[in-house]
């Protein structure tokens, strides 16, 4: 991937297609999806939708028993307990993931947390970091045996136009010497994006494509932990906590990018690609403002991708991936032709 190719394709689908939209006609039968969160917000209108095409869902929730309430009518879902934020119940999970599959056709990293308190977890690691970064990045590391195994899965990671606020602060991604909410979300967002950059550049030679993504300006749960008059400060809801912004889409709509990410034929042979609004989104310069859309650069950089994975891993203990054979040496040429 290079920037050149963070351009929009043209797609038959906009910001106003619904995730209805995205699967209608299509048949998933025989494919097993994991979709984190997929119990709530976009993570169950992406869950819904996948299982109504007749896909086997699995749920890693922290919170199961309302995950099984909430998916108690939906065929082929299983719901399995899993913290995002501490790192042993994402191995538990992973392991029990591997334990019941064979292949993984997609792993859809959905579940995160927005604009928290303060919150240290494990080591004292930031706790936005934490959970939308580490967490999804361990998971897909344990499982990626079976992403290899399905023959051409994707890795779709929920991002967002936050990602705007801030890169990777590698000076102090802790945020040791001082907490902002915002600037910790935005690190996060930033990470997800790199995340998928460097996941692709490494899996492409065994099959496994991987793509960021913006879905949109929705209320969903993610803003449980913002107060109301922030929200209505903000311009997002009135005082009964109402849908007034501008540009909000519906949970549907707001699903609708991942879906097509996951599904979408036009991206075949791609991957390390940020999405927004069903199609690929164009580079864009900080004095454009974050609401006006694009991806930064520095989000879609392979270097800072390098970096970020190098540090997930020491981290994290993951277990590493690497390339497949040739895979590394195509590279190598790729960036001494300056592609």
């Amino acid at each position: 991937m290079t920037l050149t190719d963070q351009q929009p394709l043209g797609s038959p689908f906009s910001a106003l297609t619904t995730a209805e939209d995205i699967m209608a006609g299509r048949d998933l039968s025989g494919r097993t999806a994991v979709v984190t969160g997929g119990y709530s917000g976009l993570g169950l209108e992406t869950t819904r939708a996948l299982t109504a095409a007749r896909a086997r869902v699995i749920v890693p929730a922290r919170r199961p028993d309302v995950a099984r309430t909430a998916l108690q009518e939906l065929k082929g879902c299983e719901v399995i307990p899993m913290d995002l934020a501490d790192l042993d119940s994402v191995r538990s999970a992973a392991a029990h993931i591997s334990d019941r599959l064979d292949r993984l056709d997609l792993l859809m990293a959905v579940a995160g947390v927005m604009a928290t308190p303060e919150r240290r977890v494990g080591p004292g690691w930031e706790g936005q970091l934490t959970a939308n970064h580490f967490g999804h990045f361990t998971l897909a590391c344990e499982v990626y045996p079976l992403l290899v195994a399905a023959g051409g899965a994707r890795v779709v990671v929920h991002s967002s136009a936050g990602h705007a606020l801030t890169g990777i602060r590698w000076h102090d991604p802790h945020f040791r010497t001082g907490y902002d909410k915002w600037l910790a979300y935005g690190q996060s967002k930033t990470a997800n994006a790199l995340f998928t950059v460097h996941l692709d550049a490494l899996g492409q030679g065994d099959g496994v494509r991987a793509f960021a993504l913006h879905p949109g300006k929705i209320i969903t749960g993610l803003q449980r932990e913002m107060a109301l008059q922030e929200q209505i400060d903000r311009g997002w809801v009135d005082e009964h906590g109402n849908v007034v912004g501008a540009d909000f889409k519906t949970p549907s709509q707001g699903a609708g990018t991942g879906l097509w990410a996951a599904t979408s034929p036009l991206l075949d042979g791609r991957g390390g690609l940020y999405l927004e609004d069903c199609d690929i989104a164009r580079v864009s310069t900080p004095d454009i403002p974050m609401d006006d859309g694009g991806v930064r650069a520095y989000a879609v950089d392979p270097d800072e991708a390098a970096r970020l994975w190098d540090l997930s891993v020491a981290a994290t203990g993951a277990t590493p991936i690497t390339a497949a054979p040739g895979q590394a040496a195509r590279r190598s040429a790729a960036g001494a032709r300056g592609i």
